[in-house]
């Protein structure tokens, strides 16, 4: 569990307890190998991350890269709410 505080009425900080269920997000890669011999990583739950590599560990590695930066970037910027910090990725 992770221990989260927000601020309540008049600038008292509250507690609030997060389950593992609520704060954990799970991301699906399918990976695909080019004619040319590249391999094509997508994770389907994040429009545009997309990546590729020489080998196939090389492009599910920076799919999942890419994947947590996006996730850290809608965080910073409010588009995603921080319910989504524990991410875990299946592989299709």
């Amino acid at each position: 569990m992770l221990r989260t505080l927000s601020p309540a009425p008049g600038g008292q900080r509250v507690g609030r307890v997060l389950t593992w269920d609520e704060m954990s997000h799970r991301f699906t890669i399918e990976l695909d190998r080019e004619e040319d011999g590249r391999w094509i990583a997508e994770v389907t739950d994040l429009p545009g991350v997309l990546t590729y590599g020489k080998t196939r560990s090389e492009a599910l590695a920076a799919a999942e890269a890419l994947a947590l930066r996006v996730v850290a970037d809608r965080l910073e910027h409010g588009e995603a709410a921080p319910e989504q910090l524990a991410v875990s990725f299946a592989v299709n």
